[in-house]
């Protein structure tokens, strides 16, 4: 049986208003905090697994989580980076499919699982919801296009540095200016859809053109305005 954390009640927890459940009704707010399950995932645990059933969403109370599918040859893409306050594992739970990926936790993580059954009658009569997890899926649909779109057509160093630039603005910074998540090589290969060895070899140039820092695991920014011209962002 997995540790459980002694979370607040929905209504008022602290990510609340960072999540869909923003504008969900109290009424509604408080069936689910009746039905959670509040638990912590270590370092490198699996929430849910490619190929099962959805039984339930999972929101993420505290932690960073990676979201990745496997491919024919058996190397990882990572689809999505959570943080608390996002939900996970919504699009399987929906369709009533499989999970077409696996959810991964990058730190120690506290995450509660709402069952599918509160979540769907929920979804059905609260229009608020609804309209928050319609936004959700669009914003999700977008950002898969752009990839698709980035994978395409744009170079490894490109796409490395935006790669960046997107993991500053999810996670922010800490105290020390570094980016705050600590990504293996490999991890940030997946991301970027790239070998690992081609990410050593373009982060050592952007540390050679000081454009970054690095010091083991974290990556600080030093020319922000240098690193958004090598993504090739525009307004």
């Amino acid at each position: 049986m997995k540790p459980t954390f002694e979370s607040d009640d929905c209504k008022h927890c602290s990510v609340r208003f960072q999540s869909v459940f923003c504008k969900t009704e109290n009424d509604k707010i408080e069936e689910i905090d009746a039905a959670k399950i509040c638990s912590v995932f270590k370092k490198g645990e699996i929430i849910f697994k490619e190929g099962f059933f959805a039984s339930g969403v999972y929101c993420i109370n505290k932690g960073k989580i990676k979201v990745s599918m496997v491919g024919d040859e058996g190397k990882e893409q990572i689809v999505r980076l959570a943080k608390q306050g996002d939900i996970i594992g919504y699009k399987a739970l929906i369709s009533g499919d499989k999970y077409s990926a696996s959810a991964t936790t990058l730190e120690d993580s506290n995450v509660c699982f709402i069952p599918r059954e509160i979540f769907i009658n929920i979804l059905q009569k609260d229009a608020n919801l609804s309209f928050e997890m319609m936004k959700i899926l669009s914003n999700e649909l977008r950002n898969a296009e752009v990839k698709i779109t980035n994978l395409a057509q744009k170079p490894v160093r490109e796409r490395l540095a935006e790669t960046i630039l997107f993991l500053k603005e999810t996670y922010g910074i800490d105290e020390h200016n570094n980016i705050n998540i600590a990504l293996t090589r490999e991890d940030i290969a997946n991301l970027v859809g790239t070998a690992t060895e081609t990410t050593i070899r373009l982060l050592s140039e952007f540390k050679k053109d000081n454009i970054i820092e690095l010091t083991g695991k974290k990556i600080r920014i030093i020319n922000n305005q240098k690193l958004v011209k090598t993504a090739n962002i525009y307004d």
